[in-house]
């Protein structure tokens, strides 16, 4: 089969799988209480993207069933499972009274474990496992292990506004995919590019909240396609670029910045209504 046509049904299904799933979880977070207030005070349902990873195994399935699985989308969805785990935590129980590497990793030292450093530490073996298994030279699972890490922290930092992690993960996805220049498995990418597009109207209009249990799988993909297509140049240019992301954003507000630049404000306000900011 066309892989152009294969991957329009691969998305297809990524929608279909998570407009099944968005149908029954959002009410269930509700009736649950598992409602976080947002930004401008109201109260929503947060960890739906719980579904993320959900959908892509009922698309994977059906890969299976077509006899196209590949058995390295194994090591992929085991990753999207836990890192999706982790961020359910730390959704579900995290105080928020500790925020940013040096604060998690600072109470770890001091004999406290918070959810945000469960969270941190916790996503630094899974992209460590992954980087393993994915193979290659003793440098490159350190540099792996450092973007898969890092990408998946960073979309934690996106996520503070209504769709602003969605179109992060588009604009990253788009970037990823010119670099690559054909040598991606769009197969693997194209059902989480179908879920992430049927939930994108939920979280544009503040009606629900991925929540860390959706960025962590965002920023996981992000950084599985880095690693997985690109070259060894193009890998440090990524790795320059977060750790300076993560650097900035330990000083400054990362909203502020957006909120203070014409451009990215204009981005990151597309598609909002006036109520959701």
């Amino acid at each position: 089969m066309n892989i152009a046509l294969a991957a329009g049904m691969a998305l297809l299904g990524g929608v279909l799988a998570e407009g099944l799933l968005l149908f029954f979880l959002l009410k269930m977070l509700l009736d649950a209480g598992a409602v976080r207030r947002n930004y401008l005070g109201n109260d929503i349902p947060v960890s739906a993207g719980l579904s993320f990873p959900l959908a892509m195994m009922l698309v994977l399935l059906c890969y299976a069933l077509l006899g196209c699985y590949q058995d390295s989308y194994h090591l992929f969805i085991l990753g999207l499972i836990a890192i999706s785990f982790l961020g359910f935590i730390d959704d579900m129980l995290g105080q928020r009274d500790t925020l940013g590497f040096k604060g998690h990793f600072g109470a770890l030292f001091r004999g406290r474990l918070t959810t945000g450093g469960l969270k941190a530490v916790g996503g630094g073996i899974i992209a460590l496992f992954l980087a393993v298994f994915i193979a290659g030279e003793w440098w490159d699972i350190i540099l792996n292990t450092f973007i898969l890490a890092l990408f998946t922290n960073m979309m934690n930092l996106l996520d503070l506004r209504p769709g602003r992690a969605v179109k992060g993960f588009l604009i990253f996805v788009v970037t990823i995919m010119l670099i690559a220049v054909g040598k991606m498995d769009y197969l693997l990418l194209a059902p989480l590019l179908g879920a992430v597009l049927c939930y994108f109207p939920q979280d544009l209009q503040a009606r629900a909240m991925m929540g860390d249990a959706g960025s962590n799988v965002l920023g996981l993909s992000l950084g599985y396609l880095v690693v997985t297509s690109l070259s060894l140049n193009a890998r440090l240019g990524f790795l320059v670029f977060l750790l300076a992301i993560h650097i900035y954003t330990e000083k400054y507000s990362l909203t502020k910045t957006i909120e203070n630049n014409v451009l990215l404000r204009k981005i990151d306000q597309l598609g909002r209504s006036k109520a959701n900011g």
